[in-house]
Parts: C-alpha cells; structure tokens; sequence
C-alpha cells in the first residue's frame, strides 16, 4: 500500500535580503498510519505535530533553506527525534536562520528516500537556491516541488542566491522530464502538474 499525502498550511513572515513578506506555505507530510517525513517544516512546530500526532517521524526534509521552509525544523526534531536533511550547497541560506544548528545530514542528488513502502527520489533542482531539491514519489504519481516549479511557472529569482537561468535549466531537464500527469505539490499555493506547467513553459522568458 503506497503512502499517502497530507497538507497543512502554515503562516508566518519570509525574510531575506532586509526585506520581509507575509506568507503562507504548504508544509507535506507524506506517510501511512505509523510513519511519515514532514517536508518543508514552515513556521509551527505545535501544528505540524498536532497533525503528525502518535506517528513516528522519519526525516524532516528541506526543498530548500530559505528561512520560511525550515524556521520550525529545529523545533519540530526535538519533538520527534527526527533527523533535518539538507542539500549541502543551501547550508549558507540555513546558518542564516540557524547559524547555531545545523542539519544533521545531507540530500544528494538520485538519492532515494522510503516512507511507508514508497520510494521517493531526490532531484537537485537549484535555481530558486543553490541547494533547492525536488521529491519524485513515483508510485504517487507526485513531485513535490518547494519553491522550484508553481502554478503558472518557475519559483521567484530576484534575490540573493537565486539565478533565473539555472531555475529555468532545472525545470526543463529534470521535472520536464515527468510524466505529464505528475501533481505537482508546490511551497505556496495551489498545486498543478507537468503537463500543464509544461504547456504554460512557451510563454517563459527566455534565459
């Protein structure tokens, strides 16, 4: 029996660059009955774990480090005993938020992560971040995005970090590559899939 996939919406402020915006994210908790990971632990610790309840956390799992994916990373570890895995090339970004904390291991590129008997595979994604990674679940017909890839088009490049080029690079020759029915679960907002995104894509900006 393949996992399946909850959503919770959290709220809080995105910081970055002296600027600071009002936000709400989509925090994923992907699992069965007796196991999940939490992708994207965003703002609450006390409400994502509300969500999780008895279940026994495997990982929590950054898309990025921007500070409104991963403020409630430490907290929501302490409470579960979960280990915060990161793409090393988006520790800049996280000691920004947690420069006293730091992820206890690393996302690499093809990795595979399980969860309640489905495989989901890692896809280094940068453009949004240098370490931005993406969550292929096969077997769910899924991806799960962050801020990489939304409804209407690639995640926002016009801040530190960040390269609209590399983004665009991403989207085209990893998740391009999905089966066009793929739902695609984003950071923020509402999700979509390949195929729509790609059919939207002719209208992009040329890098």
């Amino acid at each position: 029996m393949a996992a399946t996939v909850q959503n919770l919406v959290t709220s809080g402020v995105f910081e970055l660059d002296g600027g600071s915006w009002n936000v709400d994210n989509n925090v994923w908790i992907v699992g069965d009955d007796t196991e999940v990971i939490v992708i994207d632990a965003a703002h609450d610790a006390g409400q994502i774990a509300g969500v999780i309840g008895e279940r026994a956390v495997r990982a929590i799992v950054c898309t990025h480090a921007h500070n409104d994916h991963v403020n409630a990373a430490p907290d929501l570890a302490e409470r579960t005993g979960a280990p915060i895995l990161l793409h090393p090339e988006d520790r800049g970004l996280w000691d920004l938020t947690h420069p006293d904390r730091a992820p206890d291991d690393k996302l690499c590129d093809a990795q595979t992560l399980s969860i309640a008997g489905t495989e989901l595979s890692i896809l280094h994604t940068p453009g949004h971040a240098p370490g931005a990674v993406c969550l292929y679940a096969a077997d769910l017909g899924a991806v799960f995005t962050g801020d990489t890839l939304f409804s209407g088009g690639p995640g926002a490049t016009g801040r530190s970090y960040s390269d609209y080029p590399t983004i665009v690079k991403s989207i085209r020759e990893r998740l391009f590559a999905l089966p066009d029915d793929t739902t695609v679960y984003t950071g923020h907002g509402e999700h979509t899939t390949i195929g729509a995104e790609k059919d939207g894509s002719t209208g992009w900006p040329v890098p």
